[in-house]
């Protein structure tokens, strides 16, 4: 519904949408092209999987990474920008996280960042913020003095849930752009 409901709002204003996926591999963009007339909105996406690729073709500065790790807003940040810029398209969405089961660079399964690149504007959330509170949990994030909110389940879970946060986030920012 909410891919639908995307897709409305993108050609009611006449504008596109790319993905930079890396915890989903294609999943975001695959979820939005199953829906009838995705075509009228979807440039196309960008799977970095590796760090190597958020640099090579997301333009990711490689330091950046370095200092603060892929699962990261100021990654997922910098993959929406590129993504934007690279696919050509008004509107990018990015996805960086860890699936699980096992911890990346200390980071629990089910943190996930999702960037929003827009004409005017980019911002990261955390993917459990952007959805309800009863498909998250609370775990221990390096950096942080207090348990954060990740996103709950088993791997292909959380890379379901990722792809719901992203699109919903999406579609929540376009819809508040003027």
């Amino acid at each position: 519904m909410t891919a639908q409901l995307l897709i409305d709002e993108l050609r009611s204003r006449n504008q596109t949408i790319s993905f930079c996926e890396s915890l989903t591999a294609g999943l975001a963009a695959a979820t939005l092209a199953e829906v009838p007339g995705a075509s009228d909105v979807l440039v196309g996406g960008l799977v970095t999987y590796s760090a190597k690729l958020k640099t090579a073709l997301a333009d990711v500065p490689a330091d950046l990474i370095e200092r603060e790790g892929v699962v990261s807003a100021a990654v997922a940040r910098e993959m929406a920008r590129g993504a934007r810029r690279v696919c050509g398209s008004d509107w990018a969405v990015a996805l960086t996280g860890v699936a699980g089961p096992d911890d990346q660079d200390g980071m629990p399964a089910g943190t996930v960042w999702i960037g929003l690149a827009g004409p005017r504007w980019t911002a990261s959330s955390q993917a459990a913020e952007l959805l309800d509170s009863s498909v998250g949990r609370y775990a221990l994030v390096p950096g942080h003095d207090v348990p954060v909110r990740v996103l709950a389940g088993e791997r292909n879970e959380i890379r379901r849930l990722a792809v719901q946060a992203a699109l919903e986030g999406a579609l929540t920012g376009i819809r508040e752009q003027n």
